[in-house]
């Protein structure tokens, strides 16, 4: 069964199920990251992540058909820095998964998320997140072995930056548009933002193969598990909604062991989960809906 069908039947079947269709949407979001790996070699990190956001913001464009009447320069300018930031998050994150496992970038870039939410906690307890995700990275990049990715590391901690700083600008971009033409107007800007960035390691290979595989890796995400979290805030209490995005290291793991046989030392395992661990016992403190919304659909 091809890929293509087995997401075809996760999403019908998540139609109805709001934590099913947060799973799937966590999954899609992974599986997309583990395919592109696929078309490095052709089109390279960076051309890669250039045309998967010219197809996002292709498809997006085709599929809600922004009206742009009425919008003032303020909001317009609100929208295109939040594709600024978006265009530095995925170049990044496609520059991070070409040097680390999959897992671990996702788990390091996960603190761009967790470090926001622990600014909206309250209390004593809150230090303890950041302290346990701390001891979660230093698993993650073992940096007493001495072989660690120090470019790869740094790329993912820009991706957790800028996937930090994209929340909080989600936040008054959504607050300045009633519909989708917000999130069209900032996928068109970042698709531009990557074009001097990509244009040059994908443009000699652009045949039909490479460029259909970057749009399938596109219609995951950011269209398809996009639409799946949409979907699930309209049903599932934002804390739910929190708690299940915090799984999304774990997933990253998972996806990366069983499609790239990327195999986490036991060290690095425990990293993972205690980055987890920190993101869940802040979600407790503060709703994560703010803090993860937006991130696997649109990185």
């Amino acid at each position: 069964m091809s890929i293509a069908t087995l997401t075809a039947t996760a999403v019908r079947r998540s139609a109805g199920a709001p934590t099913a269709k947060v799973v799937v949407a966590i999954t899609l979001a992974q599986v997309g990251g583990a395919m592109a790996l696929g078309l490095f070699p052709t089109l390279g990190p960076l051309g890669t992540a250039w045309l998967r956001l010219v197809w996002g913001a292709g498809l997006l464009v085709v599929i809600v058909r922004p009206n742009l009447r009425g919008i003032s320069f303020t909001d317009l300018r609100a929208a295109a820095v939040l594709g600024v930031v978006n265009g530095l998050m995925v170049l990044a994150f496609f520059e991070a998964v070409a040097r680390l496992p999959l897992g671990i970038a996702v788990a390091l870039s996960f603190i761009g998320p967790l470090g926001v939410a622990v600014a909206k906690t309250r209390g004593a307890l809150g230090f303890l997140w950041p302290a346990l995700a701390l001891v979660g990275v230093l698993a993650l990049t073992t940096p007493w072995q001495g072989h660690v990715n120090l470019v790869g590391v740094g790329f993912a901690l820009l991706d957790g930056l800028m996937w930090g700083t994209y929340i909080l600008l989600t936040e008054r971009v959504a607050n300045r548009f009633d519909g989708a033409e917000g999130l069209v107007i900032a996928m068109v800007v970042a698709a531009l933002v990557a074009t001097p960035f990509g244009i040059g390691q994908a443009f000699a290979h652009l045949t039909w193969a490479p460029v259909l595989a970057t749009g399938a890796v596109a219609l995951m995400t950011p269209v398809l598990a996009f639409w799946l979290e949409m979907s699930a805030l309209r049903q599932l209490p934002a804390a739910s909604f929190g708690t299940l995005m915090c799984l999304e290291p774990a997933f990253g793991l998972l996806v990366g062991f069983l499609m790239l046989h990327q195999v986490p030392t036991a060290v690095q395992g425990l990293g993972v989960v205690l980055v987890v661990a920190a993101a869940y016992g802040a979600e407790r403190h503060r709703s994560f809906v703010d803090v993860r919304y937006g991130g696997s659909g649109l990185a």
